[in-house]
């Protein structure tokens, strides 16, 4: 086992490298070229190797909610490696060390990195959501990163295995609410499957065409769709989209939606439908 890394030192500019696992999961590790902070670390073999393979050194873990295949690999990485692990503070995950919830804000170890947390309810109740915000210096740009999980998918949301709809739209308001050049790092690569029930609801959304024109061209070469921006989400997504007429027509005809249906209902609605879509 490594030392803690209390005492080491930020580095360079941040980047992050996608860690594929399973069949379509993303781990992500957020580093500086020296020292690294691990993502919903699902399974902890790839992990080790993308740090073995880029000279990284892991500094933390940071956990969305208590699934196993974003948990799993956060023992085979505490048994190496002797670092905090973040996460929420009402999901269950025995492992965390620094429990977590809306409004508060993380120092990353070992990384020139402010991340503040959101509670994001629905796919369960704990979840929250990591999000950078850095304004960037002055004459710089800054960036936003949003780490979601599964609340916010490539054109669509996570299931509601705990949650009700209600806890689920507001948890995707809240992120659709981000700026819209924040890039959405979630945890599935589950785009081409989400955009085909997009377009079933939105067939003319010009947005959405040239989204499945993109999107499709990068699977074809087995590159990662993710991470979109909130501002794709907003144009293509249906799920941050149901107040659009379109929608709710949709909705209507195939699912005998109320017509004047809340944007909760028509939340719901949507979800049921995808769910067996």
């Amino acid at each position: 086992m490594t030392n803690s890394p209390s005492s080491a030192k930020p580095s360079g500019a941040l980047t992050v490298l996608t860690v594929p696992a399973f069949k379509d999961n993303y781990l992500w590790l957020i580093h500086d070229g020296v020292h690294a902070a691990a993502v919903d670390p699902g399974d902890g073999q790839p992990i080790l190797d993308a740090l073995r393979a880029h000279g990284l050194t892991l500094t933390a873990i940071l956990l969305t909610h208590h699934h196993a295949d974003h948990i799993g690999g956060v023992p085979q990485l505490l048994a190496e490696y002797s670092v905090p692990v973040y996460g929420p503070r009402n999901d269950g995950i025995a492992a965390v060390t620094h429990p977590l919830g809306e409004g508060e804000r993380v120092q990353v170890p070992g990384l020139a990195l402010e991340l503040s947390v959101l509670d994001v309810p629905g796919h369960t109740l704990g979840h929250i959501a990591y999000v950078r915000d850095d304004a960037g210096s002055a004459g710089t740009a800054g960036e936003h990163w949003l780490f979601c999980g599964d609340t916010l998918f490539g054109a669509g949301c996570g299931r509601l295995f705990e949650g009700t709809p209600a806890q689920m739209a507001a948890s995707l308001a809240k992120l659709a609410a981000l700026p819209d050049d924040t890039l959405v790092y979630c945890a599935h690569e589950y785009t081409l499957s989400n955009l085909r029930f997009a377009q079933a609801l939105e067939p003319d959304n010009r947005a959405l065409q040239l989204r499945v024109e993109a999107d499709s061209k990068a699977r074809g070469t087995n590159l990662p769709t993710i991470p979109s921006n909130i501002a794709i989400e907003k144009a293509t997504n249906p799920f941050l989209r149901t107040t659009e007429p379109a929608i709710a027509d949709s909705l209507v005809a195939a699912r005998r939606l109320q017509r004047g249906a809340s944007p909760v209902d028509v939340f719901a609605a949507l979800r049921e439908w995808k769910n067996v879509f």
